[in-house]
């Protein structure tokens, strides 16, 4: 007679790998998304103060349709000149979920205690540098590399209204930029 143990231990090496990590990875998506209080909490605190609160959870909210949009693994556009293809890093979400989760209990405390938890955080990832979202070792970071690849965080830190990656006519490249209004962040 098969025990349970057994059994579970037959079937799950029957299942293809793949099928459980996509399985994983959609829950771990779904779980970020029901999170919304955490990231917003999360983005109020570790963003710049110039957005305020309303420009913190507009940026979260953007950064959550990109992690539901991400596929791992897609191909991507290659660059100009070369033909080798290049493929997106796998998910990264079943990992920030993880540390989403981890936390959700500093969400409620005030900000600046919200603030010497991130620090805490990332005292323990080394970085020398704001690496590619998708390549974040942490969800704190992936948020702050997500906003500052923006053109609203380069509006803001130029007090200008530049418009990165934007299409403008080539009449008016020359032309400087218009500041941006007074007290107005994102």
């Amino acid at each position: 007679m098969l025990s349970r143990r057994r059994f579970l231990v037959w079937i799950s090496s029957a299942l293809p790998v793949a099928i459980v990590a996509r399985r994983a990875d959609a829950l771990a998506a779904a779980w970020i998304v029901d999170d919304a209080a955490t990231l917003r909490a999360l983005a109020e605190a570790i963003l710049p103060s110039e957005l305020g609160r309303e420009g913190a959870a507009a940026v979260a909210r953007d950064f959550q349709r990109w992690i539901e949009g991400y596929r791992g693994n897609a191909e991507l556009v290659h660059g100009y000149g070369t033909s080798a293809l290049r493929f997106a890093r796998p998910s990264p979400r079943a990992r920030w979920a993880a540390q989403l989760s981890e936390l959700r209990d500093v969400a409620a405390q005030p900000i600046e205690r919200r603030r010497s938890a991130v620090r805490r955080v990332l005292e323990r990832e080394r970085l020398d540098r704001m690496p590619d979202v998708a390549s974040a070792p942490h969800v704190t970071v992936a948020l702050l590399a997500f906003y500052y690849g923006t053109s609203g965080a380069s509006d803001l830190c130029y007090q200008a209204r530049i418009g990165r990656e934007q299409c403008r006519p080539l009449t008016q490249s020359s032309r400087k930029q218009l500041p941006m209004a007074r007290g107005v962040g994102a």
